[in-house]
């Protein structure tokens, strides 16, 4: 196939992104007011907890197979690897350009963590529907093409709610600390110098020692451990009270809540249904008999490509209100997210199918590669709005990297379909 039909292939999904993002923005702006603040809340809320597991889950659903779920095995691992890549550049460059410590963990997670639901969910598709795509026919691209950007939504949902927001929680804890031991010494200071001023103009009142508060903090500590049980019970002992803290600090530090999202409760649901025979018959088919909950849950899962894409165009407005980040800064981003690790992804994935490691399919090879050419994923947005560290600037690298990725999506699009074929 000519390259210049290849590139025609490859902007017409990337031209439909943004006319629907351009509706979303247009919907966004104070003159209409129809996607406001508020309303776009409610319709993240619906897309997050509705649409996009309805939409995994029935998917998965249709085609994972236990066969099919087998030859898919690398994907987990190349996802990761374009984590652990991600990170490492975007480590680099922090070291390289000495960025401040409040984008640190931002940084970070731009360049670790790329768009592996929603973009993909609309550009396969929209390359399966073209007459010149290079992947067969119309149907089979669609159903294959669907299962690989589906298993990739839910792992790259499950590494993006583990490890990047371990990332950013720790730099945001960090920073919050500085902070608090900063308002802290002030606080003491001024409060030691009230109180040297109070002595000094009254001599009513012994003043406190260290010794004093050390023998308060030992009394306090033995009082708490040392608690009065009435006769009978079995003391615990103070081994297990320790342990037991660190499992509650474990607990709480790992945030397991997060991991359990609607995304990868659906994925997890999909592909039980579709691997396990009983559920498939039951479900899926004409003649099963519960294939109503398959069609409600595949009608649902349709209305969250167009939401998804309105309220990306919405939220990139806030972009564009937005100034002061370091213009340095945003271009690390999305240099390292379009172009060195398209890059890497491009020698790990042609050194795996050199070793066999990947079978021959130019759909899912395409999908691999695409992986490594997505901007930044917009979980990253909620993630900072969780810790309250990087939302400003936050919007001006995801306007900056989707408009940039409009360009270099569509020249790595075309270069990986010719190379798959």
């Amino acid at each position: 196939m000519q390259l210049w039909k290849l590139f025609i292939t490859a902007v017409m999904p990337v031209l439909k992104v943004l006319l629907i993002s351009a509706v979303g923005a247009f919907l966004a702006l104070h003159r209409f007011n129809i996607l406001r603040k508020t309303a776009r809340k409610h319709m993240n809320t619906v897309v997050y907890y509705v649409f996009t597991p309805a939409l995994v889950c029935s998917i998965l659903t249709k085609t994972i197979t236990h066969k099919s779920l087998v030859t898919v095995w690398f994907m987990p691992l190349n996802i990761l690897l374009t984590f652990i890549f991600g990170t490492a550049l975007g480590w680099l460059f922090i070291k390289i350009t000495k960025a401040p410590p409040t984008m640190h963990g931002l940084v970070l997670g731009c360049c670790a963590a790329g768009n592996l639901g929603n973009m993909p969910l609309i550009i396969i598709p929209a390359l399966c529907k073209e007459s010149n795509s290079p992947f067969g026919d119309v149907g089979i691209c669609n159903k294959k093409g669907m299962a690989y950007v589906s298993l990739s939504m839910g792992i790259g949902n499950i590494y993006i709610w583990t490890f990047v927001y371990n990332i950013i929680r720790i730099y945001s804890c960090r920073i919050f600390n500085e902070n608090k031991v900063d308002d802290s010494t002030v606080s003491s200071v001024s409060a030691r110098e009230a109180d040297l001023e109070n002595n000094s103009k009254s001599s009513i009142g012994p003043m406190t020692t260290t010794e004093d508060i050390l023998e308060t903090n030992d009394h306090v500590t033995k009082t708490e451990i040392e608690c009065t049980i009435p006769s009978g019970i079995t003391k615990v002992p103070k081994q297990a009270q320790i342990m037991k803290q660190y499992l509650k600090v474990l607990v709480e530090k790992l945030n397991l809540k997060v991991l359990l999202e609607p995304v990868t409760i659906g994925s997890i649901l999909g592909m039980i249904i579709g691997i396990v025979p009983p559920f498939k018959k039951m479900f899926v088919g004409d003649n099963a008999p519960l294939r109503v909950v398959e069609d409600s849950a595949s009608m649902l899962g349709d209305a969250s490509i167009p939401a998804v894409t309105l309220l990306l165009g919405a939220n990139l407005l806030n972009g564009l209100k937005q100034s002061g980040m370091k213009p340095s800064l945003v271009v690390g981003i999305i240099v390292v997210r379009n172009i060195a690790l398209p890059i890497l992804g491009v020698a790990i994935v042609k050194g795996a199918i050199h070793f066999g490691i990947i079978h021959h399919d130019p759909l899912y090879q395409f999908v691999l590669l695409l992986q490594y050419a997505l901007p930044p994923a917009v979980s990253i947005s909620t993630i900072t709005q969780l810790f309250g560290a990087g939302e400003t600037e936050c919007s001006i690298v995801m306007l900056a990297a989707y408009v940039c990725a409009s360009i270099s999506l569509t020249l790595w699009s075309t270069f990986f379909m010719w190379l798959v074929l």
